[in-house]
C-alpha cells in the first residue's frame, strides 16, 4: 500500500472509530461474530494472561482484545501497551482503561525497543500495516513470551463480506444517487419558495436513473449491504422527498453531504480489509519464518464456525 493509500485508510478508520466510541468492542465488516471472542477467550484460558502479563495490543482498534485481558483475564491495564493508527481510537481507549499505555502510531513502525512483552496481540490489525509489519512483529515478544494473532483472510466469509459490501456501495456511487439527489433537494427547495417548477421536473428525471439502480442494488444484495447504508439512505431520502416543505434546506443539504462522506468513508474501509486479506501463501511464509525465529507454533489455522461454510480469518498462536 503506497503513502497516499495507508493515508486515506487512517483517515477512513478515524472517521469510523470517531463515531464507534462506546460500540460493541467487534464490528464493522463482520468480525463480531462470537467465534472471534471465543478464540481469545480459549487463548487466554491456556495460561496466557495473570498479573505478570507485560502485554502490547497492536492496530487496537477500540481494544477488543485489551478488554477480554482486562474484564476476563487478569492483565492489569497498567501492564498493557497498545498502538493504533486512528487518534479516535487510542482516545477511546484511553477513556476505557485507565492508566493504559496508548500511543498512536503505525504498526509499520512500532515505538518500542524490541522484545520487552511477554504478550503480543493484534485482532485483524498489523496486516493493514503490510507484509513487513506482519513478519516484523515478532522482534516485540520477549524471551518465552507468546505472539497471538487473528489476521484477515483471502477467501474467507469476512473477505467476501467485505467485496460485495463495497461492490453495493461502489455501484451506488457510480450512479450518482446522492449527487443527483442533491440536486433535486436544491431545487425542490427552490420550487417551494416560487421559484419555476421545471428545473426540479428535471432533477427528478435525472434521479430517476439512480434510484433505479439503488433498487437493483438492494434486491441483489439484501436489505441489510453494507452495514444498511444503502438502504437506509434510499428510504431517507425517499421519506425527505415526500415532505420536503418540511424540512430546513441548508439542514437537509449538510446531511447529504455527511452522508456522501460517510459512504466514501466506508468503501475505503472495505477496500482496505480486501486488500489486507492474506492469502495461503503469505501464511505459510509466516509460519516459516517464525520458525526459523525459533517460535514454537501453538496454532495455525483457519477459524472457523457453526453454520459458516467458510472460514473467518487466519488464528495464529
Amino acid at each position: 500500500m503506497n503513502k497516499a493509500n495507508r493515508r486515506n485508510s487512517a483517515n477512513s478508520w478515524n472517521t469510523y472509530w470517531e463515531g464507534a466510541a462506546g460500540a460493541g468492542a467487534y464490528s464493522d465488516g463482520g468480525v463480531n461474530h462470537p467465534a472471534v471472542s471465543r478464540f481469545w477467550n480459549e487463548f487466554f484460558a491456556t495460561g496466557a494472561g495473570g498479573e505478570q502479563t507485560t502485554m502490547l495490543d497492536v492496530a487496537t482498534g477500540n481494544g477488543a482484545v485489551i478488554e477480554l485481558a482486562v474484564s476476563q483475564h487478569g492483565v492489569p491495564a497498567t501492564r498493557i501497551s497498545c498502538v493504533d493508527i486512528s487518534p479516535a481510537a487510542i482516545a477511546d481507549v484511553e477513556s476505557r482503561f485507565p492508566g493504559i499505555n496508548a500511543l498512536v502510531a503505525d504498526a509499520a513502525k512500532l515505538p518500542f525497543g524490541g522484545r520487552q512483552f511477554s504478550l503480543v496481540t493484534s485482532q485483524f490489525g498489523v496486516e493493514y500495516a503490510g507484509r513487513d509489519a506482519l513478519f516484523a512483529l515478532h522482534e516485540q515478544v520477549a524471551a518465552n513470551g507468546q505472539l497471538a494473532l487473528m489476521l484477515h483472510a483471502e477467501g474467507s466469509s469476512i473477505h467476501d463480506e467485505s467485496a460485495a459490501n463495497l461492490a453495493a456501495v461502489t455501484r451506488m456511487q457510480e450512479a450518482q444517487f446522492i449527487p443527483l439527489a442533491a440536486d433535486l433537494f436544491k431545487k425542490g427547495f427552490a420550487a417551494v419558495r416560487g421559484a419555476d417548477r421545471a428545473p426540479y421536473d428535471a432533477a427528478g428525471t435525472a434521479l430517476s436513473g439512480a434510484v433505479k439502480a439503488v433498487e437493483d442494488i438492494l434486491r441483489e444484495f439484501g436489505p441489510r449491504i453494507a452495514g444498511d447504508t444503502v438502504g437506509r439512505l434510499y428510504e431517507d431520502v425517499a421519506r425527505i422527498h415526500g415532505a420536503l416543505p418540511r424540512y430546513d434546506p441548508d439542514e437537509t443539504l449538510q446531511w447529504l453531504d455527511g452522508m456522501d462522506r460517510e459512504v466514501r468513508s466506508y468503501a475505503e474501509r472495505m477496500r482496505t480489509m480486501i486488500d489486507a486479506a492474506i492469502d495461503q501463501a503469505t501464511f505459510d511464509d509466516l509460519l516459516a519464518h517464525l520458525k526459523s525465529q525459533r517460535f514454537a507454533i501453538q496454532r495455525a489455522e483457519p477459524l472457523t464456525a457453526t453454520g459458516q461454510p467458510k472460514a473467518l480469518a487466519w488464528v495464529l498462536v
